[in-house]
């Protein structure tokens, strides 16, 4: 999957709703997917192990001052263009859920199959490929010392594309999370193990210290 610089891609999970209609004014059959490319206020993960949690959430005013002027529609976030708002195939719209989108995919071949594998539930994921304007970052320690830190995407400059995507294609957003992601852990591996250098040169200093005192007594 072609992964373009500054964008960040996110795959999420869910039911695609299909409809076909039949429209007395058109012989071209209608055919219908809608669904949500994003959640509110709904925290998923993006990275995980033993020291670290990193996790995300959208914000429900996100995407108030989005330009969102030709978003198109893609699978996989590769290439060929299934719907756009520009030609009235596509309708892209925050609501109280999330990012709504509903697209008709019966004005190409491949935009019909697609209309297919969806409605056979062979594709039931969207992702979406944005720029954020601004963040916020909550970071906590927990008594173990794994550290939690949950980041909420405030606002979004700019939408490109909403796609269907398969389920393969969480490899693709782990390239992108990698890359959000990887300065942050690395900052905080660096200050444990900084904490950890501190500590251990000042238990020296303590045993140093006795050590010098208990010769002195002698």
């Amino acid at each position: 999957m072609p992964m373009k610089a500054n964008r960040e891609y996110r795959d999420m999970r869910l039911n695609i709703v299909t409809r076909a209609e039949d429209d007395q004014d058109s012989a071209e059959e209608r055919m219908i997917v809608n669904g949500y490319a994003s959640t509110f206020n709904e925290p998923y993960t993006l990275y995980e192990d033993d020291d670290i949690i990193f996790r995300e959430q959208v914000d429900s005013s996100a995407f108030d001052n989005t330009d969102m002027s030709d978003v198109i529609m893609q699978y996989n976030h590769e290439g060929r263009v299934f719907a756009r708002i520009s030609n009235n195939t596509l309708r892209v719209q925050p609501d109280d859920q999330g990012l709504f989108i509903e697209a008709d995919l019966g004005g190409t071949e491949l935009g019909r199959q697609l209309f297919e594998e969806i409605a056979g539930g062979y594709t039931d994921k969207m992702s979406f490929g944005f720029i954020v304007d601004k963040d916020e970052e909550l970071r906590t320690e927990a008594a173990d010392g794994r550290v939690d830190i949950l980041r909420t995407i405030t606002s979004i400059s700019k939408l490109f594309d909403v796609s269907a995507v398969s389920i393969p294609a969480n490899d693709a957003t782990s390239i992108a999370v990698r890359n959000l992601t990887d300065g942050v852990i690395e900052q905080i591996r660096a200050e444990r193990l900084e904490a950890e250098r501190i500590e251990t040169e000042r238990r020296r200093a303590i045993v140093k210290a006795k050590a010098i005192m208990s010769g002195g007594n002698k």
